[in-house]
């Protein structure tokens, strides 16, 4: 098959790809097309990695850009769920993108190892970023950093976390922010466009024939914590 020379990735992985320490033992989890892996080895950032899916068809696509660019004995691809299929002790750095926050929550959840404070976790919510940041909080990870970018007209933040930290309860609504991602670069943006979401979402609320009043109480608690968090960005 021919070889390519280089792979181009989109603004969401290249943010993740960042985060990636030369040297690292890396681990996909939901890889797809393997585009991360691939491009984390032709950059000389790292010597192997583990790609792993739970499907069988991106799997095959995975394999299909390892032999392209050159890359199949660097990459061990794995058909399994979550980080059923990957070891502690090969790994320092585990991507996890790709998918729902919850989704994410599950994985990690399936895996305590994750939660000792030895891996490097970089995980990007599609949806659920709240719900991801209070069960980190609940289980004992903390959220270093967060990174912000912009796919055409989509959000996205990566949180960079590791284990090993003091458990906390924090309610969901005062979930949809953290410090760290009141430090990143973005971040006023970032929260702009939140807000404005979540006032349309409870305008559908209070237009709704049948109220839900706890959940209006929710939403505009959420509403509020985005205000004080805009609030210390000025």
């Amino acid at each position: 098959m021919e070889q390519k020379t280089n792979i181009v990735l989109t603004p969401r992985l290249l943010a993740i790809a960042s985060q990636v320490a030369p040297g690292a033992a890396f681990a996909d989890i939901g890889t797809d097309h393997a585009h991360l892996p691939v491009w984390l080895l032709q950059n000389g950032r790292i010597q192997w990695a583990a790609a792993s899916d739970i499907r069988r068809g991106p799997l095959a696509r995975a394999r299909e850009t390892a032999a392209r660019y050159g890359w199949l004995d660097a990459i061990s691809l794995r058909l399994g769920a979550g980080l059923e299929p990957i070891s502690p002790q090969e790994c320092d750095t585990i991507a996890i993108a790709g998918m729902g926050g919850e989704t994410i929550a599950d994985i990690l959840a399936a895996a305590p190892w994750t939660a000792e404070g030895s891996h490097l976790l970089l995980l990007q919510p599609m949806t659920m970023a709240a719900r991801l940041r209070q069960w980190l909080w609940a289980n004992g990870y903390a959220i270093a950093k967060e990174t912000l970018c912009r796919e055409e007209h989509r959000h996205y933040t990566i949180l960079t976390v590791r284990g090993g930290a003091a458990k906390q309860n924090i309610p969901l609504a005062e979930c949809c922010l953290s410090p760290a991602l009141l430090r990143a670069d973005g971040a006023k943006e970032y929260l702009s466009h939140l807000l404005q979401r979540e006032l349309r979402a409870l305008h559908g609320l209070q237009q709704a024939q049948k109220q839900d009043v706890i959940r209006l109480a929710e939403q505009q608690l959420t509403i509020n914590t985005l205000k004080h968090g805009l609030e210390e960005l000025l």
